[in-house]
């Protein structure tokens, strides 16, 4: 495949779809990250127990290089806006302009401030309000995940609008814009995906750490911080994967009232009828609109979807070609969904079970069944990604604007150069990143914090240089 074979609107959805996938890895993993670290630093307020202190301090150095990979990445999508889909801004800034306006300033503004104090406070404020700020800033988070997905639920169930005669849209009820339709169960589905995310990482570190010492022939005494953070991994795994699949299915629920070509094509639905079968698997081909190799369950479609077995179902035979999103992605992206989801229900279920019998940190197979699963939320989230946004196509706003009358007109050749610029930058300082995140894992809370004096290894200034031999407790 050539450049010639490739047009701007392919090449911008293509350079917005890469650089939103790397972005939404961090968000994801640092709204969980964040509460996270209010939990840990509320416990050793209230127990004094300095295994949450080292905890605390240990990930708290993982959340900023995060955090701050996160806006960066966060910072270039913005400007694709302008570059890419100047459109898309020109007739809908209207409506979409405000709520990424109220983001930064409610959200970001909010983490900004507070993550100074956070980072640097220790030894400066006092434990209330080092506290608080840390408290601020997972609140923070959260309003920014909010936003973001009160702009892109917009997208997916548009209400509260106008078209103006000269294309623009215009809000008529800001309410209605913001509270649109899908908003809160998709708003509840990303929450707890991004605490799955981050439970499912502790879980993994803990889990190598103790096979880490079991290998080494190390016996660990009591509650050492690596057993404490992963049987609240396990609890927290075990609560909110079940949650998370009862949130999922009243997502598609909506999805389903509003945008039944999107559940089409989730299910590989070609023919528009009753008593749909469950298709287990397939290869859903575009050209001849049917699936090859296709397993099926019949009759239980229309059960799945809460649905009387004789209601007709929308497939995607009701839509003309051109309104029909791409079934592909969609089809196998909810598949990796759901089965990573199962299998994190099957991981919290089994070490609920190994903590009922007593026996979590004694199981090799666990731990490692553990570590595996640790970058499946991510994978997770990026499957779910690519479910909505793809499965909304052939539409930016779902049904009223097209994705192709959204793009800017902009050259071909302009925007493969770009993007070949994004490849090779993401990759390079991404990736040194992620090894670098990865490194500080490896070496567990203990290892981190194992120097007397932490300001003989690290610069004066650098966050938390004094914060393992001075606690928040230390300033009145």
């Amino acid at each position: 495949m050539t450049l010639a074979d490739f047009d701007a609107l392919l090449l911008s959805r293509l350079q917005f779809a890469f650089t939103i996938a790397f972005h939404i890895l961090f968000p994801a993993f640092t709204i969980g990250l964040a509460a996270y670290l209010a939990v840990l630093e509320g416990l050793w307020l209230w127990t004094k127990r300095e295994a949450f202190k080292t905890l605390y301090l240990f990930w708290v150095k993982i959340f900023a290089l995060s955090f701050g990979m996160g806006v960066v990445s966060g910072v270039v999508l913005s400007y694709q806006f302008g570059t890419n889909w100047s459109e898309f801004i020109r007739l809908t800034g209207g409506v979409i302009g405000p709520l990424l306006a109220y983001e930064v300033l409610t959200a970001f503004f909010l983490e900004a401030s507070f993550l100074g104090v956070m980072l640097f406070g220790w030894k400066k404020v006092g434990p209330r309000l080092h506290f608080m700020a840390t408290c601020l800033v997972a609140i923070g988070t959260t309003i920014s995940a909010f936003w973001i997905l009160s702009a892109n639920s917009w997208m997916q169930t548009p209400q509260g609008f106008q078209i103006m005669a000269d294309g623009t849209f215009e809000a008529t009820d800001y309410m209605a814009v913001i509270f649109n339709p899908s908003l809160p169960t998709r708003l509840a589905h990303m929450l707890l995906a991004a605490f799955l995310t981050t439970g499912l990482v502790v879980g993994a570190v803990s889990a190598y750490r103790l096979l880490k010492d079991r290998a080494a022939g190390h016996h660990v005494e009591g509650w050492s911080e690596s057993r404490i953070s992963l049987i609240m991994a396990i609890g927290l795994i075990a609560v909110l994967a079940p949650l998370q699949l009862v949130v999922g299915h009243a997502s598609g629920e909506v999805t389903h009232k509003y945008q039944p070509a999107k559940t089409a094509a989730i299910e590989g639905y070609w023919e528009t009828r009753a008593d749909q079968p469950l298709h287990l698997f397939g290869i859903p081909d575009r050209e001849a609109q049917k699936n090859h190799f296709q397993v099926s369950i019949p009759g239980v479609g229309n059960m799945i979807q809460n649905l009387p077995r004789d209601e007709v179902i929308k497939g995607l035979d009701s839509y003309a070609r051109e309104d029909q999103p791409p079934p592909f992605i969609p089809f196998f992206g909810f598949r990796i969904m759901v089965g990573l989801g199962l299998l994190m229900i099957a991981l919290g279920a089994w070490g609920a079970f190994l903590i009922w019998r007593r026996k979590l940190f004694d199981s090799p197979i666990f731990l490692r069944f553990a570590v595996l699963m640790g970058p499946s939320g991510f994978l997770a989230v990026l499957a779910g990604w690519m479910v909505t946004e793809v499965g909304r196509q052939p539409w930016v706003v779902y049904g009223v604007l097209r994705t192709r009358d959204a793009v800017s007109p902009v050259v071909t050749s302009q925007v493969a150069t770009s993007l070949t610029v994004y490849v090779i930058v993401y990759s390079i300082v991404f990736t040194a990143g992620a090894l670098f995140i990865l490194r500080l894992m490896a070496e567990g809370p203990v290892a981190a914090l194992r120097h007397p004096d932490p300001r003989q290894d690290r610069a004066p200034g650098t966050p938390l240089a004094q914060a393992p031999d001075d606690a928040p407790g230390d300033a009145s």
